[in-house]
């Protein structure tokens, strides 16, 4: 009983640095539970609509129905289709998108079967019904009972209504994984595009191994030879699905991880701090018959349940956040549990040596408090030859009287502060992109497709305005790699003459043909160097290229190899899908697109492009709220800091009163003392940032297959101003207690 209403007390009278202590403890645990949920496959989309639809781990893609032996094949299990398929393009609300009608049967399959989550399935009462895949339904903003207008190849119109929306694990989401996807029933299909030359034949195997998926596709691949167009198995499909999770995920793991190191100092040093300042406190509970042991456990049950509870708060933020973002289920609990088990130890670690120091206190009721001796620091001799004055040489003086907590103080500025220099640099290669679309990629600003208009007519309307500087003709087509049985996406845009500004960081841009440039994510796939050539397959016909550089390439997770249009074979090139536009310094896409519409009639599709920036924003959220919770990290520390060096010197500041010194001249002794460790935390934490930031960026786009050369420090003004906040809150915070401490009257005693 005594010993619970003696941690009251105490935390009754440090109300404010117990709060720091827990919200930063919390924000940390909130941090690393969105970390592990991003990041665990168990989590990811692609496994619960898997699970849902019992999918297939290998697609197929054929000219023709493939033959019934693929079922014999070894490993294959159960076989969805085959299905017949066909390219159109869907208009709605002024835009066009392409799209891939499936024929599928109205009693839906045991494999691979889409899960209807609005509306219902195709019905023969209803034969004009079309049920569209979620992510293409949203981003077109279709409801159920909607118009679902489409043009075939031959230009016929045919009007469908929205029977349904169904998710599917059969492909990535919609934009980044092209043409969306929606379904009819087989004889609307073949009313839409009876020849059958014009459509293709999707087949999916269920595999009882999915670990088997790569070797049961290169025994497809033998099997059909020619006849197949393109293949993808599972592994694709989920990390399209799971690339900006994973990315924001990586994220989230770092800040977390390294903040809870720091939060881990700030928790030693605030309870070793608690212990200095309570040695009268612990001789009395020594004095009064509590043993080592008993000391110890109330000093860690204190400090300990200011970290447990900072734990439980972010684990209930970090939980509910996810659930209601990714649903209820999402969230899986085991990750979660060790992940808040590791944190409760790290925690109970961190105050037990404090608390086990302070149980050696020795039972003297009248413990002195008296600062260490010891020799002055190299800082404060050069402050006494420089003849700074005296409130400020005392102040060197006193910053490092305890040099263990002066380090840890330090070093626990440093950590927050080097994580705020790296989320800058995040920050800033984000603005990058923005600004500077054309280092990703996006040389052009806007894609016309012809439309209803001939491609050279499509081609003279965009020449033909004031603010386009270039058009690039262009077609994106589908390769099965060597080796690999799966597809690869190979853009074909520009030409030898005239190539597309591609952002090349390694090698050069292709200048003839029969050359090409890659993305990391396609380098890593085949195994091959700036230099190599490749074989792959495009439609049955080999397409041979050398890769003769390494672009930044934001699409498919880098597996994309793009050259000019003129390496293509005619079939595939002639006539050109789009027309890239890259627009003249100031002139805006949006004004752009509308004279084109009206010029041609509302004839031509007109699109802007998407900046991968935009789908990132959240990044810029998460980045903010972590660079808040590091922010308190820091204070946390500086208080203890404040508070140890008011404790060490409460004698000398009575000598110094009863010298002469002023109360701005004493309080001026104290800010310094707690100053120099701030400049030295975040000086060092800064510079340590600035190191690997670029670094770690660059890193991050080379495993994503995105590719190195993304990174981008803070700008200099940006760094500036972080530095001179963080240092003018930190003596902004260490201000207050000084301030008090000066104006405290001298005790009698002291005089």
């Amino acid at each position: 009983m005594a010993g619970s209403r003696w941690i009251k007390a105490d935390l009754r009278a440090r109300k404010g640095p117990a709060a720091l202590t827990v919200l930063a403890v919390a924000g940390i645990v909130a941090a690393l539970i969105t970390a592990v949920t991003l990041l665990e496959d168990g989590t990811n989309p692609w496994r619960t609509l898997f699970a849902q639809t019992d999918g297939a781990h290998v697609w197929l893609y054929t000219k023709d129905g493939p033959p019934a032996s693929l079922g014999g094949i070894d490993g294959v299990a159960e076989i969805a289709g085959p299905y017949r398929s066909a390219p159109v393009t869907v208009a709605h609300d002024g835009r066009r998108d392409p799209a891939a009608l499936r024929a599928m049967p109205a009693t839906p399959a045991k494999v691979a079967h889409p899960v209807v989550s609005e509306g219902g399935w195709l019905d023969p009462a209803q034969p004009d019904g079309v049920v569209v895949e979620r992510s293409f339904a949203a981003a077109l903003d279709l409801r159920v009972g909607a118009p679902f207008t489409i043009i075939a190849l031959s230009g016929e119109r045919h009007t469908l209504y929205v029977r349904g929306i169904a998710d599917s694990a059969d492909q990535g989401f919609y934009p980044e994984w092209t043409p969306g996807l929606a379904y009819v029933l087989p004889v609307m299909l073949d009313r839409i595009e009876p020849i059958r030359g014009r459509s293709e034949w999707v087949t999916g195997l269920r595999l009882d191994d999915p670990e088997a998926s790569q070797v049961v596709s290169q025994r497809a691949f033998v099997l059909l030879e020619d006849d197949l167009q393109r293949a993808y198995t599972w592994r694709e499909v989920r990390e399209a699905m799971e690339l900006d999770n994973r990315l924001l995920g990586t994220l989230l793991a770092l800040f977390g991880v390294v903040g809870l190191v720091a939060a881990a100092l700030a928790l030693a040093n605030a309870a070793g701090g608690r212990v200095l300042g309570q040695l009268r406190d612990l001789a009395t509970l020594k004095s009064m018959g509590f043993t080592k042991g008993q000391v110890a456990l109330l000093l860690l049950v204190e400090h300990g349940a200011l970290g447990l509870l900072g734990v439980a708060l972010g684990a209930a933020a970090g939980w509910g956040v996810m659930a209601a973002l990714l649903g209820p289920t999402s969230v899986a609990p085991t990750p979660v549990l060790a992940l808040v088990g590791g944190t409760a130890l790290v925690v109970l670690a961190a105050v037990g040596l404090p608390a086990w120091r302070g149980g050696r206190t020795p039972p003297i009721p009248a413990a002195p408090a008296a600062p260490p001796r010891g020799h002055l620091s190299r800082l404060a001799r050069l402050a006494l030859l420089v003849r700074l004055p005296p409130a400020l040489v005392l102040g060197t003086r006193d910053a490092f009287t305890r040099r263990v907590p002066a380090f840890l103080t330090a070093f626990g500025l440093a950590v927050p502060m080097m994580m705020i220099t790296i989320g800058l640099g995040v920050w800033a290669t984000l603005d990058n992109f923005k600004s500077h679309p054309e280092q990703v990629g996006q040389a052009a600003a806007l894609y016309v497709r012809p439309g209803k208009l001939q491609p050279a007519a499509a081609r003279r309307l965009a020449e033909g305005d004031q603010d386009v500087a270039a058009v690039y003709p262009g077609t994106d087509v589908n390769a099965l790699a060597p080796g690999e049985a799966r597809s690869v996406r190979v853009r074909a845009i520009g030409g030898s003459a005239l190539p597309y500004p591609f952002p090349v960081v390694a090698g050069r841009l292709y200048a003839r043909q029969g050359e090409a440039v890659a993305g990391q994510g396609l380098l890593d796939l085949l195994g091959a160097r700036i230099g190599d050539r490749v074989r792959l397959t495009v439609g049955g016909t080999p397409l041979i290229v050398r890769i003769v550089g390494r672009t930044v390439e934001p699409d498919q997770d880098g597996e994309v190899l793009s050259v000019g249009l003129d390496t293509l074979a005619a079939k595939d090139s002639v006539p050109p899908e789009y027309y890239a536009l890259s627009l003249k310094p100031g002139a805006d896409p949006s004004e752009v697109r509308g004279r084109l519409l009206a010029g041609s009639a509302e004839s031509l599709d007109v699109q802007v492009a998407v900046n991968p920036a935009d789908r990132l924003s959240v990044i810029r959220v998460v980045i903010v709220a972590l660079i808040a919770v590091l922010a308190l990290i820091g204070l946390a520390n500086l208080l203890t800091a404040s508070a140890l060096g008011l404790r060490d010197h409460a004698l000398d500041l009575a000598v110094l009163k009863a010298m002469g010194l002023t109360p701005r001249q004493v309080m001026a002794t104290l800010v310094t003392g707690t100053g120099l460790l701030v400049v030295l935390g975040v000086g060092a934490g800064t510079a340590a940032g600035m190191s690997v930031v670029t670094g770690l960026i660059d890193l991050q786009g080379h495993t994503s297959g995105v590719g190195a050369g993304i990174g981008r420090p803070p700008a200099p003004l940006t760094l500036t101003v972080a530095v001179v906040v963080a240092v003018g809150t930190a003596l902004a915070v260490a201000l207050i207690p000084a301030r008090r401490a000066a104006r405290a009257q001298v005790p009698v005693t002291s005089r």
